[in-house]
């Protein structure tokens, strides 16, 4: 593995991007225990994400985006899919979402009340959805949608896919940090009926814990003014979730083989901090 970067992003990805919710980028630096926020940049479509994303004048970099990389082994067997990781990721990403659909939601209507969809290793460490959720969130559409963005632009996925080493995507989940750091609370809603002061003294209390370093990943986010009311004020939360994702990411890129597990499934991945 080359030396790592020490530029990081972190990604809150939408499979359908627009100017209402749009895929933010939180771009960031770790310098010993400390990872400074240098900016939040906004991307409308999946093209300009898929632009700058193929960038290599970008790197180099390590970024953690907020979407599955991978499918649960059980469900790409009984499905008959390629069981390699780039030739069943082509064979996914080729299918209209509706076929998708039908699907998964065949699978899951063949088995039992309380086991109706199939799990990756990591989504119980990870207290993560599964990836072939495609409805609450849409999980399964934001893979079909993010992962062809990656393989086009030939990033590097530790474990899935080699890419260009100066480039590296790594799936990361904002949930499992913002629970650790305030529990259940609710601090997000993209509906503005929702968006309470009950959620912004949440979000409050999850940038206070971010800043003063008390996660298990025993990084300190250090942040402007200007950057902490953004954080404070977007009431859909995709700012600061894509800096709990930056978080992720800088824990990472200081650990062996990014902190991933010797014995990660090369088709289903794995969630960084799981």
């Amino acid at each position: 593995m080359p030396s790592a970067p020490n530029q990081t992003f972190g990604v809150d990805f939408s499979s359908r991007p627009s100017r209402r919710k749009p895929i933010v980028v939180a771009r960031g630096e770790r310098h010993a225990d400390e990872v400074h926020l240098l900016g939040l940049q906004p991307f409308e479509t999946l093209g300009a994400f898929g632009e700058w994303l193929a960038d290599a004048a970008n790197g180099p970099w390590a970024g953690g985006f907020d979407l599955p990389f991978g499918l649960p082994r059980e469900l790409v067997e009984q499905l008959g899919w390629p069981r390699q990781w780039l030739p069943l990721m082509r064979h996914y990403t080729a299918l209209p979402r509706n076929e998708i659909r039908t699907l998964f939601s065949d699978f899951c209507a063949s088995r039992p009340a309380g086991g109706k969809f199939a799990h990756r290793a990591c989504d119980r460490p990870a207290g993560s959805s599964p990836s072939m959720k495609w409805v609450n969130p849409p999980v399964a559409y934001m893979m079909h949608a993010g992962v062809a963005l990656l393989i086009d632009a030939n990033v590097h996925l530790p474990g899935l896919h080699a890419g260009d080493p100066l480039r590296v995507a790594l799936e990361a989940y904002p949930g499992m940090l913002a629970r650790e750091l305030i529990g259940r609370r609710s601090y997000k809603s993209d509906q503005r009926a929702k968006q309470t002061a009950e959620r912004r003294s949440a979000r409050a209390d999850l940038i206070a814990a971010l800043e003063q370093g008390r996660s298990r990943l025993g990084l300190r986010l250090m942040l402007t003014n200007g950057h902490r009311l953004a954080l404070s004020t977007d009431a859909s939360g995709d700012s600061i979730d894509a800096v709990l994702c930056l978080i992720q990411t800088a824990w990472a890129i200081g650990q062996p083989g990014y902190g991933l597990p010797d014995a990660v499934d090369p088709l289903e991945g794995w969630i960084i901090t799981a």
